[in-house]
């Protein structure tokens, strides 16, 4: 026996009974408790399968809310206790093994569609009852002459059994009767209701219309009119319902009574609340969410042209640290705090903190000052970080970066604010943190800029919109033309030619250096084997191709190199690959190691930008490089004679210890011929700039080449 009482069943059973003992104090039914209790089952077993079920059906819910109103269950209470009822014993009794999260959310589900569907079916029903009260209420008007008492009868019958409250009034308002229905609503005590005067029911929340339709009705210019409308009761708390208010006439036509019906809506109301509540605040912190942050932010910039807003637009320095270190339980606390502290720092009218998601905050102030509170409030908000917050016994500095806007109401858009307080968020983050900046129009331009020329890269590559310049390496001693450095450009359909200097940072950050790397490499080495091809008097002309330092990561570079340069047929020792000195700083055997076996082939390794990091000298023995290429700041001071002593002192040393190592020196940003020849008294083997060359199409440095052979 206590098998089927554990069995799924007598589970089912269990939760019936607490239900039926529930509820059955407000029902209206006519059944003893046990015999209500075995309606009940088949709605419980309904109820179970709705939270066992591997999709849930929100009708099956709502048809077991329904079922209540068949059984009786019409007053709201019912409703409640049957919501509490479900929220704390469905999962227990019913739920079985199944993950306990997964299935405390579904029965919140099956909670809200049984809500839903108790009230549709009180709407229909509470109609029906409408319909038969004005029926019975005009029968008993056009029969009052003939049989007075039956058509009285009939009408208390309805009258006083309707699950509904109904009122009369006289046409000056005074109360004159009520049913057991309304005196519930209000209560419980008629006196209290009965000879008062309904314009006495005032509420701060009525529309401003309801008023004018009542004097309209009373009138006689109108026979009804429906409003949602709020009363007090006389314990001061707030009755909602839907009133509708019908004109009642006498034999002749003329008014004579009111005729009020009420549906309380106050438990769906208040339903509705929660739920609209959950739907625009933050389940972690409480504050409004995006949502709700959205409404007012386009509420403030709709209120007209004469009107000012601000914001501030909150990020966390470090918070990941937190969360990875300390885990998300610990960061969820710190969330909170951060989010108590903000909310202390936006108190003024007109002012709100929401939290947009992760550790991303915004902060809106709104009113004809907001220059200076927008500015007043930022800073409110970093002391408030000040302080260290305790968590999990430890005290976290927390660190933010603001970014401000301000600006008259009606200009932008809401997703443009967001866009500029974004962007200006990020520029402080970028400027160390811990501090807050305002917004500029001309770094936002620069940012969307910089953000459209991103997310464009990919195509580009596959639209074949990059083209190679190449730029002649002289040889000083005899002035012949020795080779070309490659120079990768943009030709955007927008913007133009753009340098390697606005999109390569872009492609680090996106990974795409790396397909656009190898797409370099392979036009600079088909190049090359053309010139080698078309003037084979004038000597090997190489090729120099530059490495990002994410390259130099990428397992597939040797490999990559070896098969281009078998595929085009060109010697490892036309190509020297350029990378820069800081990308070498401190690199350990892995990191060279690509570079080595590159080296052992026969391809030169070029140090490129040398000079301008941290030059450790002695490091030169390690690296497997054949050249040095002089940064054009050393060279600057030589443009005119005399030339700078303690440049050319610099020069000379660091010729004369690449050249104790065996190193090939090249010089970059060749402008004067004065430079030239300082350069090769110094010793310098080759150089590169304007004076030569600026970067051009590859026949360029063809005629460059043809015309040192001849000469």
């Amino acid at each position: 026996m206590s098998g089927e009482q554990d069995g799924p069943e007598g589970r089912i059973r269990r939760f019936a009974t607490i239900w039926s003992r529930a509820i059955f104090p407000v029902t209206a039914t006519s059944l003893t408790r046990p015999e209500f209790e075995q309606q009940l089952v088949p709605l419980a077993r309904r109820l179970s399968g709705a939270l066992q079920a591997r999709i849930f059906d929100a009708a099956e819910s709502q048809a077991v809310g329904a079922a209540l109103i068949g059984t009786h269950c019409t007053d709201p209470e019912a409703l409640s206790r049957t919501l509490d009822c479900v929220d704390a014993y469905l999962v227990l009794y019913c739920g079985g093994d199944g993950p306990q999260e997964e299935l405390r959310a579904r029965s919140a589900r099956i909670q809200h569609a049984m809500a839903a569907g108790f009230a549709q079916a009180l709407r229909e029903r509470t109609l029906a009852e409408q319909e038969a009260i004005s029926r019975a209420a005009l029968s008993a008007r056009s029969a009052v002459a003939e049989a007075l008492h039956a058509s009285e009868a009939r009408f208390r019958a309805v009258f006083h059994g309707a699950a509904i409250g109904i009122g009369i009034a006289a046409l000056d308002g005074t109360v004159l009767e009520v049913n057991d229905a309304l005196i519930r609503m209000f209560g419980g005590l008629e006196h209290q209701l009965r000879g008062r005067n309904v314009g006495e029911w005032t509420h701060p929340d009525d529309s401003p219309h309801v008023w004018k339709l009542y004097e309209e009705l009373v009138r006689g210019d109108r026979e009804h009119y429906r409003v949602e409308k709020a009363f007090y009761r006389p314990d001061g708390t707030v009755l909602w319902t839907n009133l509708t208010v019908s004109l009642l006439r006498d034999a002749d036509g003329q008014p004579q009574y009111q005729l009020a019906l009420m549906e309380d809506t106050t438990e769906r109301r208040l339903l509705n609340l929660r739920l609209r509540y959950e739907a625009t605040h933050d389940a972690l912190t409480g504050l409004p969410n995006r949502t709700l942050f959205f409404e007012r932010l386009d509420k403030a910039l709709a209120a007209g042209t004469t009107a000012r807003f601000g914001l501030c637009y909150l990020d966390l320095d470090g918070f990941k640290t937190v969360n990875d270190s300390l885990g998300h339980a610990a960061g969820d606390r710190l969330l909170v705090e951060v989010a108590d502290r903000l909310q202390s720092c936006a108190t003024a009218p007109g002012e709100m903190v929401a939290r947009l998601g992760g550790d991303e905050f915004v902060a809106l102030t709104t009113g004809p000052d907001t220059e200076t509170e927008v500015d007043e409030l930022a800073g409110r908000i970093m002391n408030a970080l000040a302080t260290p917050i305790r968590v999990d016994g430890r005290e976290l500095t927390v660190r933010g970066s603001i970014g401000i806007v301000e600006g008259p109401a009606g200009e932008r858009g809401a997703a443009e604010v967001l866009r500029s307080a974004d962007i200006t968020m990020y520029r402080a983050k970028s400027a160390g943190g811990n501090r807050y900046e305002l917004a500029d129009p001309e770094a936002d331009a620069r940012a969307i800029t910089r953000h459209g020329l991103t997310t464009a890269l990919p195509a580009a590559l596959e639209r074949g919109e990059f083209f190679i310049e190449y730029q002649p390496l002289v040889h000083l001693g005899d002035g012949s033309v020795r080779g070309a450095e490659a120079l990768v450009r943009w030709l955007h359909p927008q913007h133009g030619v753009i340098g390697p200097d606005r999109f390569i940072p872009l492609a680090e950050h996106t990974g795409l250096i790396v397909p656009l790397g190898r797409w370099v490499l392979e036009e600079s080495v088909r190049q090359a084997r053309l010139w080698e091809a078309r003037h084979t008097d004038a000597g090997p002309l190489r090729v120099n191709v530059n490495l990002s330092p994410m390259q130099l990561t990428h397992p597939g570079l040797v490999s990559d190199t070896v098969d281009i340069l078998e595929r085009e047929g060109l010697e490892p020792g036309a190509l020297c690959l350029e990378v820069t000195e800081s990308a070498l700083i401190g690199a350990d055997d892995d990191l060279l190691k690509p570079l080595r076996r590159l080296a052992e082939m026969g391809v030169d390794i070029a140090l490129d930008d040398f000079g301008t990091g941290y030059s450790n000298l002695a490091n030169l023995r390690r690296l497997p490089v054949s050249v040095l290429k002089l940064d054009r700041s050393f060279t600057q001071g030589m443009q005119h004679f005399p030339a700078d002593p303690v440049d050319l002192k610099i020069v000379e040393g660091i010729v004369a210890l690449a050249h104790s190592l065996d190193l090939a020196v090249t010089v970059e940003g060749v402008e004067t011929g004065a430079q030239a020849d300082q350069l090769r008294e110094l010793g310098c083997d080759t150089a590169q700039g304007w004076y030569y060359a600026r970067p051009g199409p590859p026949d360029q440095l063809h005629e460059l080449a043809l015309a040192d052979a001849i000469s």
